[in-house]
Formats: C-alpha cells, structure tokens, sequence
C-alpha cells in the first residue's frame, strides 16, 4: 500500500485478515475504503456484508450482499446470504422470491454457502448438490501421502473432536457430558479447537472432558492435519461443518483415515473425504440415504447427544415476570427467527385466532425480527401484543422457564434440533410437523425416542389440528405432558451413558471395516437392549454392564 495507496484488493484483504482476528471495527474501515476506492468491488462489498454480520448489522449486511449481487451476475453466495439475513430479519417480502430460484441458486459451478438455504429447500435432493458444489469448489481433496494402515489395532482408538464450538453454543451444550462419558479404557478423546477462545464455563468444562485440547487457531488446514496425523488420530469427527468458522480444508488434507460428519452442520457436507455421518433411521430414511454424500453411522435411539446433567434452575420465573398471562394458554415457539416462514407463521396465528386469550412466545432474536413479527400479527388480524418476546438469559434459567409454557410449537422446513430437546428436557410437550430432508426430521427423531410419537404429524392440516385440538382439551394436554415427564425418566433419549456406549460401538465398527480393507458403508449398530435380549456375543468386551446402561 506504500507502493500503490489506491490498491482496493490490498484493503480487501486487510479487511479479511483483521475480520478473522475479531477485529470487526477495523476490519469494516479497510474494506469500506476498498469499496471507496473501487465501488462496484462485489467481493469487498460482500466481504463487508459478513463484517455487518458478526457485528449482529444485519440489515446493512443484507444491502451489501444485494449490492454484490447487482454488481455481478454470478455471485450467487451474496443472493443466497442477502436471503439468510432477510429470513433472519423475518422480512418476507424479499425472501419469498427464492421460491422463483430455488431449482438454480448454488446447484451449478457458481457455489453458495449450503448453510444459507438450509431453512429455506426442504428438497435433500437440491440441499446435497448444493452441498457438492460448495464441496467441490472451496474444499478440494488436497494431495497428502495417503495414511499406512497400522500392522495391528490400536489398544486404544484416538478419537478427535474438531470443532469451533468448544464454548457456550448448542453443540457443546449437548456434547460436553458425552465427552467426559467416554470408556477410557477404549478410547483416548481429544479436542481440536479453532474457534474463539471464549471463556466460559462449558469451555471449561469441555476442557476437562478430554484428554487433550488443543487450541490450533494459529494452525493452517495443513498444519492441523499434519498435527492430527502425528498425533496418531485414528477417527476425526467434524463438530463445525459448513457452519460458522469452519474449516473443511482439515478434512481435504485427510487428518484421519476416518472422518465423520456430525452434529453441527445439519446435513450432507457433499464431500469425499467425508465418510461417514451419524444419523438414526428416523432422521436419515434407508431410502433417503442417496441424498448424502457420507454412508450412515445408524444410533440404534437417535442421532442427537444429550447431556442427563444439564441443570435446569431450582426456581422458575413467574408468568408475570415473563410477561405471560397468569390463565391464557402458551404457545411456545422460542427457536431462531431464521427457521420462520410465513406459511407457519399463518397457522400459529390462525392458532391464536382460535383459542381465546392464547399468546405467542417468541425468543427476542433481533430487533427487526420482532417487529417485522408485529406487522405480521397485525395483517393477519392478531392484536400484535399477544406476541411475547423472550430475552436471553443464563442457560438453567432457559430451562427453567419452559415450565410456563403449555405447547411447543416446532417450525417446518428447519425443526428446533438442541431446543426440542431442552423443551422435553424441561417436560414441555414438543409438536412437529416431519418433512423430507434432515433439518424437517430432527424433532421427529428426538420425539420417537423419548416415546412420543403421538406429537409427530406429516402434514401442515394436522399439525394445526392437533395443536387447536390439546390446546382446547387440558385434560389430554396434561396427560401428555405428564408422559413427557415419565418418559424423560425411562426412555433412551435422556441417557448419555446409554447413547456414548452406542456411539463407542459405531466407532469401533468404523474402525473395523477400515482396518479390515474395507471401504466406508452403512453401519447399523445394535442396540444394547437388543443385544441382551438376543444374547449376542459382542465381537471385544465393552466394559461390564451397570446402571449407567454401558455394555
């Protein structure tokens, strides 16, 4: 820049750099001279559009990415991003036109992030090409010596977690006690964190659950993956995925000569160097199994970690101090404003409509979200104060203040994942609509295995049947609440030691087929019920059996 001061990539750059930093102030000064310099730049005006994002700017993040896309005719990830920020900000009006290019936007050359357009397609088919061209254009396989494959098995498997999450984030909300669950006599677990260094309590937590932590924030892709190898990693998990601060280039170079995809990004990654992902057949059908790029790793209960020793805070708010009627029935809807849509915005209203002195609960996500959720109200002829907004607060009281709602009310095209869960976890019964690809079928699995299959509809006409139908009968509503709660006690959905020792045996399976020459396949693993009750011997012992519900 000494050389030549009016270099607008050099600033671009610099914006890049010091936004990787956290230095999002500075950041936005380097690229907003890129743009002064060179005003139809479509990258810094998109790179911008990401600085207003985590600066939580949305609506000058969305009229950035709109600029980048009328730069340019082919700068789909800046369309697809003004659209995730519109759904974010509920602002329907522009988001209602991805319908128009739902069959084109990031299934050609011109890739999107697949993040963006997960709660707006439904289609797994169109979500996994999406997923594909992201993979193939960002993620390319990267050329490393291909791993030896080990004269004999390790005593041992090294698990590594990769993640960008180890923090207070729903992830390692669910995955902290199945970190620290895991049969030390079989398996050495290890943390490889890029994300934030965010003090917290579940960072300190999740710190404690390993054996090792390793921060690799200052680490390129290549360097973590030549740490993973010489660290003898023998399956890496990605936690992150295509979600925020990922890093798929640790998994191009091949940091393990097993790689599975879990948790954090809800679907397909699309990419070879991806074997496995973990699902359970509720969430993944067998016949669905096309529209991923990994083979499945089937949980015998359900795919989502849960933590039994979440707490839940001893006291719960009051009606009034969270601004609820003391006697009107409430529907619960407190999830991410982003998974809205307007069809399921019309039947929650139609809801309202219908049961008298009913509100509505809402998480206060943004400012433009509530608001815009006001005007909505209002068009469709609800008295907007019957919308209450949620604040957010320390995570037990979270919990805590599900107790005063009656109904949960899920969301379609992307279902609550970890917040149907805290709201069964809290005893709040959980109504789903299922759908077609991952996101549609996440509360589905939670609910099939806490043994709730009632609250499972296929339809939009029965999901608002049924909601209208337990709202208007508080006998059948308690009785199901009340099975809720027994539920909770008996079923396999709130039994971390029961899901890490069926994770454990999904690993070693992994494991198996590898180091017998095989190539990645579906794996179902038995159930350890089952496998008592058919008195099958199991191929290495697995600990002995107690209370914990362990092999």
């Amino acid at each position: 820049l000494k050389i030549k001061p009016d270099f607008a990539d050099a600033y671009n750059n610099l914006g890049l750099l010091f936004k990787g930093e956290g230095n999002y102030g500075v950041a936005e000064k380097h690229l907003s001279h890129a743009i002064k310099l060179e005003p139809d730049n479509a990258e810094a005006h998109s790179n911008l559009a990401s600085v207003y994002e985590s600066q939580g700017k949305l609506d000058l993040a969305a009229d950035c990415c709109k600029t980048a896309a009328n730069l340019t005719d082919d700068f789909d990830d800046a369309r697809a991003r003004n659209l995730h920020y519109q759904s974010q900000m509920c602002c329907w009006n522009e988001s209602s036109e991805f319908a128009s290019v739902a069959g084109l936007l990031g299934l050609s050359n011109n890739a999107i992030s697949p993040m963006t357009t997960l709660n707006l397609d439904e289609s797994a088919a169109r979500n996994r090409l999406r997923s594909e061209s992201w993979a193939n254009q960002y993620c390319t396989p990267y050329s490393l010596p291909v791993l030896p494959l080990p004269a004999q098995q390790p005593a041992k498997l090294r698990i590594g977690y990769f993640s960008a999450d180890f923090r207070a984030h729903p992830v390692m909300y669910l995955m902290c006690q199945v970190l620290a669950e895991h049969d030390r006599d079989r398996f050495e677990i290890i943390a490889y964190s890029y994300g934030p260094d965010q003090a917290d309590p579940v960072r300190d937590r999740s710190r404690a659950a390993v054996d090792e932590f390793i921060d690799v924030r200052s680490l390129s892709d290549l360097e973590v993956a030549e740490h993973a190898r010489a660290n003898k990693i023998d399956i890496a998990i990605d936690l992150t995925g295509y979600t925020e601060h990922c890093r798929s280039g640790i998994f191009a170079y091949r940091a393990a000569p097993i790689q599975i995809n879990y948790l954090g990004y809800p679907g397909t990654m699309g990419a070879d160097f991806m074997d496995y992902i973990i699902a359970d057949q509720q969430l993944i059908p067998p016949s669905s199994q096309q529209y991923y790029s990994e083979k499945p790793l089937y949980l015998p209960h359900h795919y989502q970690a849960q933590d039994d020793s979440l707490a839940i805070a001893s006291e719960t708010p009051s009606r009034e101090s969270l601004g609820l009627p003391e006697e009107g029935f409430v529907f619960c809807a407190i999830n991410s404003s982003y998974k809205i849509t307007p069809s399921v915005f019309s039947i929650w209203m139609r809801l309202l409509d219908r049961v008298e002195g009913s509100v509505l609960w809402l998480l206060k996500s943004n400012e433009w979200a509530q608001e815009n959720l006001l005007k909505e109200a209002s068009v469709r002829g609800i008295d907007p104060q019957r919308l209450v907004f949620a604040d957010k607060v320390s995570h037990d009281v979270y919990l805590a203040r599900f107790r005063q709602a009656d109904l949960y009310l899920d969301t379609f095209v992307y279902n609550a994942g970890a917040t149907a869960s805290n709201a069964l976890w809290a005893g709040l019964p959980v109504l789903t609509k299922r759908g077609e690809g991952y996101t549609a079928r996440m509360a589905g699995s939670l609910l099939s295995s806490l043994g709730v299959e009632e609250l499972i509809t296929e339809t939009e006409e029965s999901y608002e049947a049924l909601a209208l139908a337990l709202a208007e009968d508080p006998v059948r509503l308690e009785t199901l609440r009340a099975k809720v709660c027994a539920q909770r006690e008996t079923s396999p959905l709130f039994k971390t030691a029961l899901f890490t020792r069926h994770l454990e045996r999904g690993y070693e399976q992994a494991y198996e087929r590898y180091f017998s020459g095989q190539t990645p396949a579906e794996i179902v693993v038995e159930s350890i019920e089952q496998a008592s009750a058919s008195g099958h011997a199991l191929e290495q012992p697995l600990g002995e059996a107690g209370d914990s519900g362990s092999w």
